[in-house]
């Protein structure tokens, strides 16, 4: 029985040349066939190595047609490498529906480790790491971005995500009508080109910065946004800002309606604000 091909997720440089490894170098020129996000981008890569393999795309519009010739391709016998624009497959780029379609096929996948923007940024951002939850691409507009940051306000873990130099700022803008302006934010651009920049701000400073530097909005983007902070209530307690909020609804509204705005707003548990609603309403 004929042996089945590989399919090798090939990560590639995020921007220097340099930092591709020498095994996804050996990966490239052993394979039958590259399967890339975008055909002529990945051929300077293979040029600038020496590497003649032939080239398939295999972007967001024809993945599961292209996971259905790839399986056939493997099952011929034929290795394959998986490579995107830059960086490491699958993390915000294409290539999840043909890996995992190879995985349901019983066909073996090959991670060949490399460059990756998420993880490069974090290493040098200087912010606590584990754990942390990554985002991808923010939403596109303004009022799903705002819902987007509204439900990680209070997560206490670091949080990152990618975003573009055509939305950097409008997204910032955002981000400071509902996160706390002292909040950390760490942004990141260009990392490995020449233009590399890493800054660690208050949001308030960053939305200044990006605002008044143009430089400060072009590149690629990964920003790192720092978790918030925990604060140790028991059950039986109450914020100082869930009580402020409290008053301010039970001058206006009934107990039920107070507490359950109060919850609403805050995120608090609902016991120990019910608690507090009917001691403030007995002075």
């Amino acid at each position: 029985m004929k042996e089945t091909g590989k399919l090798y997720v090939v990560a590639t440089p995020i921007g220097n040349l340099a930092d591709i490894t020498f095994r996804a170098v050996e990966t490239l020129k052993a394979v039958d066939l590259i399967a890339a996000e975008d055909t002529r981008h990945v051929k300077m890569l293979l040029q600038h190595y020496g590497i003649s393999n032939k080239v398939i795309a295999l972007h967001q519009h024809n993945e599961d047609k292209a996971a259905v010739e790839i399986i056939e391709k493997l099952r011929a016998g034929l290795s394959i490498a998986l490579v995107s624009d830059a960086g490491t497959p699958l993390i915000s780029d294409p290539g999840m529906p043909v890996v995992k379609a190879v995985h349901e096929a019983n066909l073996t996948v090959v991670p060949i480790v490399g460059a990756c923007a998420l993880i490069a940024a974090l290493s040098a951002a200087g912010v606590a790491i584990t754990p942390f939850t990554f985002e991808g691409f923010v939403p596109r507009t303004s009022s799903a971005r705002k819902t987007f940051f509204s439900e990680r306000a209070e997560i206490p873990t670091t949080w990152v995500f990618y975003e573009s130099c055509h939305r950097i700022l409008d997204c910032l803008h955002d981000m400071a009508a509902v996160l706390p302006v002292e909040r950390s934010i760490v942004i990141t651009r260009e990392l490995t080109k020449l233009h590399e920049t890493i800054v660690k701000l208050p949001l308030v400073e960053m939305l200044e910065l990006v605002e008044n530097e143009p430089n400060m909005r072009k590149g690629e983007f990964v920003v790192i946004v720092e978790g918030a902070e925990k604060i140790d209530v028991s059950d039986n307690t109450i914020t100082p800002e869930q009580e402020r909020i409290l008053k301010l609804l039970l001058a206006e509204c009934s107990v039920k309606k107070a507490v359950d705005l109060t919850v609403e707003i805050t995120g608090g548990k609902k016991k120990p604000i019910y608690q507090a609603a009917l001691a403030l309403n007995e002075k």
